[in-house]
């Protein structure tokens, strides 16, 4: 039996032409290389008619990934993040696409650093970037604390001071590779044992809280 697909609509508040749109596709095009873009998946038409009459800031940054049910033994163990922390991500437009990433303070949700747009970015080097600029930005104001990543991807590139990408450099994302240059002689030049570099457990804490909401 084939697999029943769940039907989204896309709410573009910022973008070449704003308006609630019935594909990714459609959606892409008109956000895809826009600087400050603002878009969202919705569930039904309702929602996002509802939404495309609001504000994105009234939505962004909410949490779109369901959480597991886990038993109180498991929540437990798990436990609760550390606020006294920094939480990165990066948001794509396609994967390739245009690329960004950002560093907040995980109470407050705090935006600390914003880097982006890049050109035929892909995920996992935008979370990996977002991770050295974390550690760099914790050792200029010297700072102890732990930094969350959702990206088990870019924890391994960090740890083994190495970009393992299939992602071919062109002359459209040549500042996006220079970008990697230049984290990757920051691993390799400095000392942060110190800095923990922990995994966000998103099905049990929701979307990390640098999440741009656009999913």
């Amino acid at each position: 039996m084939a697999k029943k697909t769940t039907k989204k609509y896309y709410v573009v508040w910022r973008g070449l032409k704003p308006g609630i749109y019935h594909s990714w596709d459609e959606t892409k095009a008109l956000i895809n290389g826009f600087v400050g873009a603002e878009y969202k998946a919705f569930s039904s038409l309702k929602d996002a008619e509802e939404a495309f009459n609001k504000s994105y800031l009234d939505y962004k940054g909410k949490a779109t990934t369901s959480k597991k049910t886990f038993s109180k033994k498991e929540l437990e163990e798990i436990g609760q993040p550390l606020l006294n922390s920094i939480s990165v991500d990066a948001a794509c437009a396609g994967n390739p696409g245009t690329l960004e990433y950002r560093g907040v303070y995980t109470d407050t949700e705090t935006e600390i650093f914003r880097r982006g747009p890049y050109e035929e970015g892909t995920v996992n080097i935008g979370e990996f970037l977002a991770i050295v600029l974390g550690l760099a930005w914790l050792k200029k104001h010297k700072l102890n604390m732990p930094i969350y990543t959702d990206s088990r991807t870019a924890i391994s590139w960090v740890k083994k001071k190495k970009v393992n990408t299939k992602l071919k450099k062109t002359s459209k994302n040549a500042k996006l590779f220079y970008a990697v240059t230049k984290a990757l002689e920051w691993l390799n030049k400095n000392k942060y044992d110190d800095i923990e570099i922990l995994k966000w457990r998103t099905d049990a804490w929701g979307e990390i809280k640098a999440d741009y909401g656009r999913k």
